[in-house]
């Protein structure tokens, strides 16, 4: 009684291919607006995917491109979830992730910039306070 499939809900598929934990999780990534499929963003968790469909997320500053290549009927194993999707994710970054240092970051030499304690000191020496 299995009848082939053609198309599948978006958090369901989400789940099956163990790209998000639990069902609920992909029901909310898909409702905050955070996915796109075909190039048309989905803020349903009831938007149906096909085959060939071209999923687009932007998590945390990363972005993932991924393209449906099987439906799958379970929540399997790893190797099985891998067959569900050909991750098609551009190699570089579109921005540097913060907190991040490059190469070409200037360092400043010392003494220059903020005053250390030693300065402060020098400078409150020269300075009347107004206390006096």
């Amino acid at each position: 009684m299995s009848k082939d499939v053609t198309e599948r809900r978006i958090d369901q598929w989400l789940f099956y291919s163990r790209l998000v934990k639990s069902r609920s999780l992909a029901g909310r990534m898909v409702e905050s607006g955070k996915l796109r499929v075909n190039k048309v963003k989905i803020s349903k968790p009831s938007s149906l995917v096909r085959k060939g469909d071209v999923i687009t997320s932007m998590i945390n500053r990363d972005l993932k491109v991924i393209e449906v290549l099987e439906l799958g009927v379970r929540r399997g194993p790893a190797s099985e979830a891998e067959q569900l999707y050909n991750d098609i994710t551009p190699k570089e970054p579109l921005r540097p992730k913060p907190g991040r240092f490059s190469a070409k970051t200037p360092s400043r030499p010392q003494g220059e910039g903020r005053p250390t304690k030693k300065d402060r000191r020098k400078y409150d020496s020269i300075k009347p306070h107004p206390e006096d």
